[in-house]
């Protein structure tokens, strides 16, 4: 049987594909909190990483929660509410804050559909690309269900609310056209270029001081969740350590010197 998560190390670089292929992708079957939590932990652990490259196998990024299961009662989705709400806890969500709790930047490489948990999951990269196959949507409503899995806090401030509210409330889908002008995705790139796309830019990512590199993901994370003020103060010690690396100075030096600097991660 194949891994439905595919973990590859190419250097500082890591990319997860989501491996279900034959079925576009889905998630949310009983492994896949276990498979994510697990490749999350791996990844911040390992200092050698830098950035992640997220993508779907086949055709698809992801089609979302499985339907198929929804509608036969399978992979928890029967019985008592309380229990569905724990397979969620449990289950879905642990996929959605592994994701979240990376703790270097993450690429989300769109090559096909990703819809309902699907367009979540990439929502929860830090910047999107998307081949121009992609296809994005909240279509929760139109399986009667509520956008379960972060979407109703994820995408209004990806998108801004007016949008998200439409996404959501309409269950349309918009081409990787409308995702690049509405700010869902940053580039649309032909289908055959966007792993190489995605690994130019991890790349460019990878050449930055990777401890300081954590530390802004940190920070960029910490100003939408928090005030300005707490911000500014988070900001200030976390410069205070900044300063003490030797990737700082290393930095000052590369630049007086005129030349390429080389980060060693202290």
């Amino acid at each position: 049987m194949s891994d439905p998560l595919i973990f590859e190390k190419a250097g500082p670089v890591v990319t997860l594909t989501i491996n279900r292929p034959e079925s576009r992708n889905p998630l949310g079957a009983p492994e896949d909190a276990e498979n994510f939590s697990n490749a999350a932990a791996r990844i911040n652990a390992d200092r050698d990483v830098r950035c992640v490259i997220l993508t779907g196998a086949g055709k698809a990024f992801s089609a979302g929660g499985n339907v198929k299961a929804m509608r036969e009662g399978g992979d928890g989705f029967g019985g008592p509410g309380v229990h569905i709400r724990e397979r969620y806890r449990n289950g879905i969500h642990r996929i959605v804050k592994s994701v979240w709790g990376i703790e270097v930047p993450v690429i989300a490489a769109v090559n096909g559909p990703a819809i309902g948990l699907g367009n979540d999951v990439a929502c929860l990269a830090d910047t999107r690309i998307a081949a121009d196959s992609a296809i994005f949507g909240a279509t929760f409503l139109k399986i009667g269900l509520i956008p379960g899995d972060g979407g109703a806090w994820l995408l209004p401030r990806i998108i801004g609310m007016a949008r998200a509210s439409e996404l959501l409330y309409t269950g349309d889908t918009v081409d990787a056209a409308t995702a690049k002008d509405w700010g869902l995705v940053s580039e649309v790139v032909p289908a055959g270029q966007l792993m190489e796309r995605a690994n130019e830019i991890a790349a460019k990512i990878c050449n930055q001081p990777p401890d300081v590199l954590r530390m802004t993901k940190q920070l960029l994370r910490q100003g939408m969740l928090t005030s300005f003020d707490n911000v500014m103060e988070l900001s200030a010690s976390m410069q205070a350590l900044a300063h003490h690396t030797s990737d700082h100075k290393e930095a000052l030096d590369a630049f007086f010197e005129k030349r390429p600097p080389s980060y060693k991660g202290a």
